[in-house]
């Protein structure tokens, strides 16, 4: 059965519509925000402002870009949540008000499976893609969690963060260095000229398989305020350092706990993905452990790590061969985990 799928994201501050035919992407467009880099963090109510300029020209582009008219679409995907409600609201509205206007069914995406599934787009690009069952260490600047998929559809969560994210920890460690936001991708320049052994970090001791990252973040303030009292300047002289020493233990902390789940579940089939998954020194991390413990690695494309509607659209393709719809009176969630 062929299928034309639209796949729409919003859930925080980059406006995307994709286009999937029968799993292979046709069109990706992303329209960012450049507006919150004054505030140093998305600021919720410019964010919906600015999906209500763009939603209308990104689909119209995707469509465009893929070759495609309204009228051959099969389905409308949108990511439901979690995300920022008022971000979130943009496009619900805009998916239930096309899907009713063309009479065509609407697919309700989870953002965490869709960031998981992101490994299954088809491009131009060959890549092996996971085999189930398979473990997906999800980490971003909202979420990290280690994810055992089974299916598609049949995805649980075996440990998560008790309070900040791995990227929320960096982009506020990035801050307190004033560095500028986001503060993911400039860790990661300054971390590749840095000597990942000049300093060291508190490391939580947390049972089981859940993260906490908290503690590092304390570390690093209180290490900073202590060494710069004996110079001022410390952070200007040793930014490279820094970085690829916060770099290194936040890259630790997550695989550590990886490697405890993929050891207690006999488990080699072992993929990344999230916004942190365009981390260099995480990269390295899983090849190295590839290396090591024989994993069967998969690290996606850098355009799919971040918030985009290809992983949405794919997700929407394969609820839309199970005949997995939604109803229109569904509403927005902000706040939810995968079940």
């Amino acid at each position: 059965m062929s299928a034309i799928i639209l796949g729409i994201e919003s859930s925080c501050d980059d406006t995307s519509a994709a286009v999937i035919k029968d799993g292979v992407l046709l069109s990706n467009v992303v329209a960012s925000q450049a507006v919150h880099e004054a505030y140093g963090g998305v600021v919720p109510e410019l964010a919906s402002r600015a999906h209500q300029q763009n939603i209308v020209p990104v689909v119209s582009e995707a469509l465009k870009h893929a070759g495609v008219s309204k009228e051959d679409l099969n389905a409308v995907a949108f990511t439901r949540g979690p995300g920022l409600m008022g971000s979130l609201l943009v496009g619900v509205s805009f998916a239930k008000g096309f899907a009713r206007s063309l009479n065509i069914p609407m697919v309700d995406v989870n953002h965490l499976q869709a960031h998981v599934l992101a490994h299954f787009i088809k491009d131009d690009e060959e890549r092996e893609q996971p085999k189930f069952p398979f473990l997906c260490l999800l980490v971003s600047g909202g979420n990290s969690q280690i994810i055992i998929v089974k299916d598609f559809d049949d995805m649980e969560v075996l440990g998560q963060t008790i309070d900040d994210a791995a990227g929320e920890a960096i982009d506020k460690c990035s801050k307190v260095m004033g560095l500028g936001y986001p503060g993911g991708p400039i860790i990661d320049r300054l971390a590749r000229q840095g000597n990942p052994e000049r300093f060291h970090f508190s490391k939580p001791q947390i049972p089981g398989y859940d993260y906490s990252f908290s503690g590092l973040k304390t570390s690093f303030l209180y290490s900073l305020r202590d060494w710069m009292k004996e110079d001022p300047d410390f952070i200007e002289h040793n930014k490279e350092d820094l970085a690829a020493s916060l770099e290194k233990t936040v890259v630790d902390i997550l695989m550590s706990k990886l490697h405890k789940v993929a050891k207690d579940l006999k488990i080699k089939e072992i993929a990344v993905a999230g916004g942190v998954s365009a981390n260099n020194g995480l990269r390295n991390a899983f090849r190295e452990y590839s290396k090591k413990y024989g994993w069967n690695i998969y690290i996606p494309k850098f355009g799919y790590t971040t918030d985009n509607a290809a992983m949405v659209a794919i997700t929407g393709y394969y609820k839309y061969l199970k005949g997995d719809f939604c109803d229109i009176s569904l509403p927005a969630y902000s706040r939810v985990t995968l079940k």
